[in-house]
């Protein structure tokens, strides 16, 4: 759901992911992409990209922390030890 939030609206789609910070500058990359775009329509794909990406980038962020804590907790697994 947040994925089709962020390709359709993506400033609003990255503060509901919890990243403010990337949804202002997505905003002002959306403002700059739409007056340049009019010359150049591709790039008007450029923010629905830009928060795709961070979203994604959110995610692996957070299964990494889940990853990590779970080692903490139960230790490395059987095959890993040497």
């Amino acid at each position: 759901m947040i994925y089709l939030l962020a390709a359709f609206l993506p400033p609003l789609g990255l503060l509901l992911n919890g990243q403010p910070l990337s949804a202002v500058f997505n905003l002002a990359l959306l403002v700059v992409c739409i007056v340049l775009g009019l010359i150049f329509s591709p790039l008007w794909l450029l923010p629905s990209l830009h928060a795709l990406i961070a979203v994604r980038m959110r995610q692996e962020k957070r299964m990494h922390r889940e990853v990590v804590e779970a080692i903490r907790q139960h230790g490395p697994p059987p095959a890993y030890r040497r």
